[in-house]
C-alpha cells in the first residue's frame, strides 16, 4: 500500500551556512557600521544580538531571509521576546524540529474531514498516511500545503508506492 510520512524537520547544516551568511552580511551593511550586532547559533537556538531592539527586528528579516534562501522554511522559527538591557538587546530564534503531539492531532484531523480515503496514524514526531491509491496520498499533500493547511513547516519524505 502507498505511504509517506508528514514530518517537519530542517538541515541543521544548511542552518549553519544560513546564520554564517546572515553574519557576513550584517557586517557589511551601511545601517549597522560600528555596531556590535552579530548572529551565534547553539544546537537549535539562533541568538541575536545588537544595541538596541529595533536592529534586532531588522536581524531578523536578514536571518528569515538567509534561512529562506538555503531552502529553510521560515515557518520553522519560533521567536521568542526580546531582552533589553541597557546598552545590549538580545533575542532567541528557536528552530522548531519535529511535530508536536497538539500539532499532530491537527493534522490528523484534518486529513479525516477532507473524507479522502487514507488512514493517517501518529508515530512520535511524525505522521504516516497510507491509502489504496497514489493520488489520494498527492491530494492529501496538496491540502496540507494548501491555504487551508496547518501553518507549520513540513515536508513529506518517506514516500512509498
Amino acid at each position: 500500500m502507498p505511504s509517506f510520512d508528514i514530518v517537519s524537520e530542517y538541515d541543521k547544516h544548511e542552518a549553519s551556512n544560513a546564520v554564517d551568511q546572515a553574519n557576513r552580511e550584517i557586517q557589511g551593511r551601511f545601517d549597522f557600521k560600528g555596531v556590535k550586532a552579530s548572529f551565534e547559533l547553539n544546537g537549535d537556538t539562533v541568538q541575536l544580538e545588537a544595541e538596541v531592539d529595533f536592529q534586532l527586528k531588522q536581524m531578523l528579516d536578514v536571518l528569515s531571509n538567509r534561512l529562506i534562501a538555503r531552502g529553510i522554511d521560515a515557518r520553522c522559527m519560533d521567536v521568542q521576546e526580546p531582552e533589553l538591557s541597557g546598552v545590549r538587546a538580545r533575542q532567541e530564534v528557536k528552530l522548531k524540529q519535529g511535530l508536536e503531539q497538539k500539532e499532530a492531532k491537527d493534522i490528523v484531523k484534518r486529513i479525516k474531514d477532507s473524507k479522502l480515503k487514507v488512514q493517517a496514524q501518529i508515530q512520535g514526531e511524525k505522521v504516516r498516511v497510507t491509502g489504496k491509491k497514489r493520488d489520494d496520498l498527492q491530494q492529501v499533500m496538496a491540502l496540507l500545503r494548501g491555504e487551508g493547511g496547518p501553518d507549520l513547516a513540513l515536508q513529506f519524505d518517506n514516500f512509498r508506492d
